[in-house]
């Protein structure tokens, strides 16, 4: 069977299309076993596959190839997750932060806001 890194992570649904796991593979966001590689390379049992997501590292295990695309309740199967938990620690850090960066009524005004604003102008004048 002959597969390609780039349709592998398509399969296994760490990428939403072929095309984005094709360039993030060639642009080094993801990496096969800790280097940056092609994308038409093959995959191999045992591989171990990095994914820089925001701050955090996400690591996963090649358990078995496949090819054709499976469901997310599937992806167990071929691709085992073993993400060290100080990594998801970075990631709900990061997740905090970015929550505490805008807090919610400030920006934009809802539609329902907007219409109160302008009921309230137009009982102003």
């Amino acid at each position: 069977m002959s597969l390609r890194w780039d349709k592998y992570i398509w399969a296994v649904r760490l990428a939403k299309t072929r095309s984005q796991a094709s360039e993030e593979l060639s642009k080094g966001r993801i990496k096969i076993n800790a280097s940056t590689t092609k994308p038409a390379r093959e995959p191999k049992v045992g591989d171990k596959i990095s994914v820089v997501h925001n701050s955090a590292t996400f690591t996963y295990q090649v358990v078995q190839l496949l090819d054709k695309r499976v469901g997310a309740k599937l992806v167990v199967d071929y691709l085992l997750d073993i993400t060290p938990p100080e990594e998801l620690e970075k990631l709900k850090l990061y997740q905090a932060s970015q929550q505490n960066y805008r807090q919610n009524g400030s920006g934009k005004p809802t539609k329902k806001d907007r219409r109160e604003i302008d009921d309230f102008l137009v009982d102003w004048d």
